[in-house]
């Protein structure tokens, strides 16, 4: 076995091993779990795993070259270890995961075996199955710039470079009305204009729904009320009093970003890309065809 300590393979070759798995998860909200299939608590760098929280493993696929390593890990659903609602609300969407073989006798003698991200997760009956894929994931996702009329940069990140603390581009607000997790209706934004969060986000930043993130559909001024409306509801508990941030919304087009955003300098665009009616267009003899700009 590549990788085994020299006090590890010695333990191996005794025939009479005490040996058992480890988990540990960290969720993108930075809450880490440990779990274990011991019947005791193991701890090792710096982590506790715990036994007894109904999460297990299959056996683990490795193959040689660029080919994905992958498994499954199963379990209950209880409040003690990974709650229904945690799922529900995307917190384990991504969460990275990285599986030992340990010996719990001697826990510093160890092997990690399986590193990687949790894929689909599926609830049914009590109990959860979440899929567990390798590093070599990364490989199939596309990279590379697109080119497009829209920009493809996420409005304050490094390709946009705009920064939206900037006075006027966000706002907090307590939550006031809120409707299945998706519709927020606020009595006064502090002067900003109709439809200025639409296609922005909604942040929220305390109670049990904190860190989670929305992206505005509709902002509409109606009377003296103010409706903000999510693609998708958040699928937690966000209550009355919850303190949420508004970000003011980019679509992405070249004039928004020159005249709402001052910031056309990064635009990661290209607005002057030949459209699909031109690309499938054929001379005629009344206009010029010089072969000349379309822009001019």
């Amino acid at each position: 076995m590549n990788g085994v300590s020299e006090s590890l393979q010695a333990h191996l070759d005794t025939g009479a091993t005490t040996l058992c798995r480890a988990w540990a998860l960290t969720r993108r909200d930075g809450v880490v779990m440990g779990f274990t299939d011991h019947d005791g608590t193991l701890e090792f760098d710096g982590l506790t795993f715990r036994p007894q929280t109904g999460m297990s493993a299959k056996a683990l696929v490795q193959t040689t070259g660029l080919s994905v390593d992958n498994t499954e890990a199963i379990g209950a659903l209880s409040d003690a270890a990974v709650r229904e609602a945690d799922i529900l609300a995307g917190r384990y969407d991504g969460a990275r995961i990285s599986a030992w073989l340990v010996n719990w006798a001697e826990p510093e003698q160890r092997i990690l075996q399986f590193a990687g991200e949790i894929g689909e997760m599926v609830r049914a009956g009590g109990a959860f199955r979440a899929e567990l894929r390798g590093l070599t994931e990364m490989l199939n996702l596309p990279h590379g710039r697109v080119y497009q009329h829209a920009c493809s940069a996420v409005l304050g990140d490094a390709a946009c470079g705009f920064d939206i603390n900037n006075a006027g581009y966000s706002t907090e607000v307590s939550c006031e009305n809120v409707t299945d997790g998706r519709v927020f209706l606020f009595s006064d934004l502090g002067g900003f204009d109709a439809r200025w969060f639409e296609a922005g986000t909604l942040h929220v930043l305390d109670g049990y729904g904190a860190g989670l993130i929305g992206v505005i559909k509709n902002d509409r001024q109606d009377g003296d009320t103010r409706r903000i409306e999510l693609w998708e509801s958040l699928r937690v508990d966000v209550r009355p009093g919850d303190q949420l941030r508004l970000v003011a919304g980019c679509d992405k087009r070249a004039e928004t970003c020159r005249v709402k955003f001052n910031n056309f300098m990064n635009f990661r665009g290209f607005p002057h890309i030949p459209g699909e009616d031109w690309l499938v267009s054929y001379p005629v003899s009344g206009g010029a065809n010089d072969g000349g700009s379309l822009n001019r």
